[in-house]
């Protein structure tokens, strides 16, 4: 039995029409899915630029005031929409895009320090240790 596609002695009875909804429901995630792909790494692209600019002028890459603002920005955002996404959760999903974001910035800077490698980035703690 495939996951998800009912029970196949049903011939497809009852639980077709939910698994089809099911399916189409998954296809609209698969495209936002994309669709947050693409404004990430554009959102990257700025914090590269920020980071070079940083280094530029000799700035401090972090910047707790500016992340607080956008933290706040995203959760009064979603105040405003009505969720379903919580402020706080908000609030956790874009301190790891901060976190992220800030890495790039001290890479385009020079200042990259291994502990903040991304396994699934392709860099690895592990890499620098010569254990790959």
């Amino acid at each position: 039995m495939v996951e998800g596609r009912g029970d196949p002695g049903t011939g497809g009875g009852a639980g077709t029409g939910a698994v089809s909804e099911i399916d189409e429901l998954r296809r609209r995630i698969d495209e936002i899915d994309g669709e947050l792909v693409q404004l990430l790494n554009a959102r990257a692209s700025c914090a590269l630029a920020i980071g070079r600019i940083k280094q530029q002028i000799g700035v401090e890459i972090y910047q707790p005031a500016r992340e607080h603002d956008v933290l706040r920005h995203v959760q009064a955002r979603t105040t405003e929409m009505g969720g379903p996404l919580s402020p706080a959760a908000l609030a956790r999903l874009f301190e790891r895009i901060i976190d992220e974001a800030r890495r790039l910035e001290r890479e385009s800077a020079g200042r990259h320090d291994e502990r903040e490698a991304d396994v699934l980035g392709g860099g690895s703690p592990a890499r620098g240790r010569g254990i790959i």
